[in-house]
């Protein structure tokens, strides 16, 4: 994309490089699974700068660039970041993610999608690596780009990465969301995936359909924001159901909510019947409820609001069913269970409901668990499995990671503490973050590869009205460049 073709939104941005190509990377469709045509693009883009290139058995691309002159003797760094994107929406907005591109916005300082997720995560850090192959000033030593695929669906790209790709001892991953903060260490995780078979019932003579939707929820990525109290949408919505149940001689013919794995869920939406003549004392109930869960979300996710319209139902869950749905989803563990006692402030284990899809046939839930001790991630998943074992419910574990553990001693950091003391004349801090990175399974397949992450501030990852903030992305790209100039004077590990 060249200045004549970037959107006004991106004109005034600096440093442009870097901008030029984000407004690239918000042209091009990147969910996960689906990142081909973009890294078609890079691909392309990289071999007409005579840049050697490597896509791998899963699909990770690996850009490779000389050291500048004179610097071939310094350590070998790996910049990474990964290629997809969290693709959330909201409900009254209309966007395919297959097909249309990222619109953003300029408001105060920060550049946002509206509507959507905007996919700074992480296309600020592929924006980055990719401004540093393109630039022919910059100081560095042997350099590797490694763009991996799949991250936010289960970090396909790093599970299949091989371990002898890369040569490099040093590694800055981009991935992260604080500006003025290296991270040294992240949750590892895994997934529970619970499925159970169904037999349709007919709807009763005299019953009527109503459509319940709960949503206004701020959502958000599942690790960062898991701690403040957020609303999950579908937890909130089965308490609901079990509450109308006390009520109403309630039928359910289908519960449905959230999009993503890792994102807390927003919106969620029960079909069900009802005799004919209970919709005034049903819309009683309903308004009781949301006034109830309004006070308790309070300064938290204050847009909260439950909706009601009549519509066609023609099959129902079987009574025995719907119990059995309902009162798992209802006992099912979420949020956080433990804070760390060795890191103050951080989350240590914890869990999120993110999708359930139950019809009259049968139905499917996730939930994505995450701990700084793998030992916590596999006993919540163990209690997670009994409780559906007690009905006969199938529960499977899948794509567990290991957490990425910490590294005080780790002279990347410490050459990353010194450069940022030096160009902005502050401290920077050091944090282990909740969420998960492809840090721990890279530095699992590669003993020794010393590693840190930072990256700009960025608000409301996994949810849409995604933010950037300008100036941190500016930041960063100064710090990028420092730091890989101060690395040209490490000793190589090589």
């Amino acid at each position: 994309m060249t200045g004549s073709d970037l959107p006004a939104v991106f004109a005034s941005l600096q440093p442009s490089t870097v901008w030029r190509h984000f407004a690239q990377l918000c042209a091009i469709p990147r969910a996960s699974k689906a990142e081909a045509a973009l890294r078609a693009e890079l691909w392309a883009w990289a071999a007409a700068r005579g840049l050697a290139t490597t896509v791998d058995a899963v699909g990770n691309l690996l850009i490779c660039k000389p050291a500048s002159a004179g610097c071939a003797h310094a350590p070998g760094i790996v910049l990474q970041a990964h290629l997809d994107m969290v693709c959330q929406k909201n409900a009254e907005t209309v966007h395919d993610f297959a097909r249309d591109p990222i619109a953003p916005v300029l408001r105060d300082g920060w550049l946002l999608a509206e509507g959507t997720t905007l996919g700074a995560d992480n296309g600020i850090g592929v924006a980055l690596m990719l401004a540093v192959l393109e630039d022919a000033e910059i100081v560095h030593g042997p350099l590797e780009a490694l763009f991996t695929v799949d991250e936010e669906a289960g970090m396909g790209g790093a599970r299949g990465l091989a371990p002898d790709l890369l040569q490099g001892s040093l590694m800055l991953n981009l991935d992260t969301e604080e500006w003025g903060e290296f991270y040294l260490g992240c949750a590892g995780g895994l997934d529970v995936n619970v499925a159970r078979a169904g037999l349709p019932a007919p709807l009763p003579a005299g019953w009527e359909g109503w459509r319940i939707e709960l949503g206004g929820l701020r959502g958000g990525h599942s690790g960062v924001n898991i701690h403040e109290g957020r609303g999950n949408a579908i937890k909130l919505l089965v308490r609901v159901l079990r509450e109308l149940e006390q009520e109403f001689p309630l039928r359910l013919a289908s519960l449905s909510g959230g999009t993503a794995r890792n994102a807390l869920p927003r919106e969620a939406v029960a079909i069900l019947a009802l005799p004919v003549g209970k919709l005034v004392a049903l819309e009683a109930c309903l308004g009781e409820i949301e006034a109830e869960l309004r006070q308790e979300l309070c300064g938290v996710d204050d847009g909260v609001c439950l909706s009601l319209v009549a519509c066609d139902v023609v099959e129902l869950l079987a009574p025995a069913e719907q119990t059995v749905w309902l009162a798992s989803l209802h006992a099912a563990p979420n949020g956080v269970r433990r804070m760390s006692r060795a890191l103050p402030g951080v989350v240590e284990t914890s869990n999120n409901l993110g999708m359930i899809d139950v019809q009259p046939a049968g139905g499917s839930c996730n939930f994505m668990l995450r701990s700084l001790q793998d030992s916590g991630s596999l006993a919540l998943a163990a209690e997670i499995n009994s409780l559906f074992a007690l009905s006969g419910t199938s529960t499977e574990q899948s794509d567990y990671y290991p957490g990425w553990t910490p590294n005080p001693a780790s002279p990347l950091l410490a050459l990353c503490q010194q450069v940022y003391r030096r160009e902005f004349e502050a401290e920077s801090s050091v944090q282990v973050i909740h969420a998960g990175l492809e840090c721990g399974i890279i530095g699992a397949k590669y003993p020794g590869l010393d590693i840190v992450s930072f990256g700009p501030t960025i608000r409301g990852a996994h949810a849409p009205g995604e933010a950037v903030e300008v100036i941190a992305v500016e930041r960063c790209w100064h710090l990028l460049r420092a730091i890989l100039a101060g690395a040209t004077c490490m000793p190589s590990l090589n």
